[in-house]
């Protein structure tokens, strides 16, 4: 575990938060984030208990948080439960509070959108053109934006009918035509840029877009060619 001792804000109140470089994840103290939601004086006994009742009805995600060390209020390390974004997320959706309910809202509108663009795939491509849109890039970058976005798709296509399991296995592949046209892997090209969660392409210049989305393409056609070769030769 890396870059410990961070503290995020919400409603400037701090919340612990550790940054692991390796996982490229957030982790977050548990009874913080309980102590800005319910008010509660005694957040270690509140997680205590919610702890014990998540448990007893089967949630795994209780069972999944790890303890990590951390600087308590009296300036020394000492060991409390954390969780990442995923993890903390569902957690939330446990507590009973109103300043709960923002999230649990933001959730169920999320999980509904997902369940939409699973009916109707092109509805994801409207919604990250409107999100690039607030944010305030400009028309040409998203034009190459969208466009990288349906050549990463044509490519994660072809890969799943060649056998490439996701994951790892993506992870390797797009290290490889990254470093091909940047000389950087993927982890490093991000830590070049300082970025930690936040998505790389979502970080480039148009024409490193461009860059990456060539590399692709040739990918793709590439391994269409070679596997359209092998086909004839088993044929004949």
């Amino acid at each position: 575990m890396s870059e410990q001792d961070k503290i995020q804000l919400f409603e400037n109140q701090p919340i612990r938060a550790a940054w692991d470089s390796e996982q490229e994840e957030w982790y977050f103290s548990i009874v913080d984030v309980i102590k800005v939601l319910t008010g509660s004086p005694n957040p270690q006994t509140y997680w205590r208990v919610m702890k014990k009742r998540l448990k007893d009805e089967g949630n795994e995600t209780v069972t999944n948080c790890n303890g990590l060390k951390m600087v308590a209020a009296d300036g020394k390390r000492r060991m409390t439960d954390v969780a990442t974004t995923e993890q903390l997320l569902r957690l939330i959706q446990s507590i009973p509070s109103p300043k709960a309910e923002p999230f649990k809202l933001w959730l169920a509108q999320v999980g509904r959108e997902r369940i939409e663009e699973t009916i109707d795939p092109e509805q994801a491509i409207d919604r990250a053109l409107e999100t690039y849109q607030r944010k305030g890039y400009s028309p040409d970058w998203i034009h190459q934006r969208i466009l990288a976005i349906r050549v990463r798709n044509e490519l994660t296509a072809e890969w799943q009918a060649r056998g490439v399991e996701q994951g790892r296995e993506y992870a390797i592949l797009t290290d490889e035509i990254t470093r091909a046209w940047s000389g950087m892997t993927t982890k490093q090209y991000k830590q070049l840029k300082n970025l930690k969660k936040q998505n790389l392409r979502d970080n480039m210049s148009t024409a490193e877009i461009v860059l990456n989305m060539l590399a692709e393409v040739a990918t793709t056609e590439l391994s269409k060619k070679l596997y359209s070769q092998a086909d004839k030769t088993v044929v004949r």
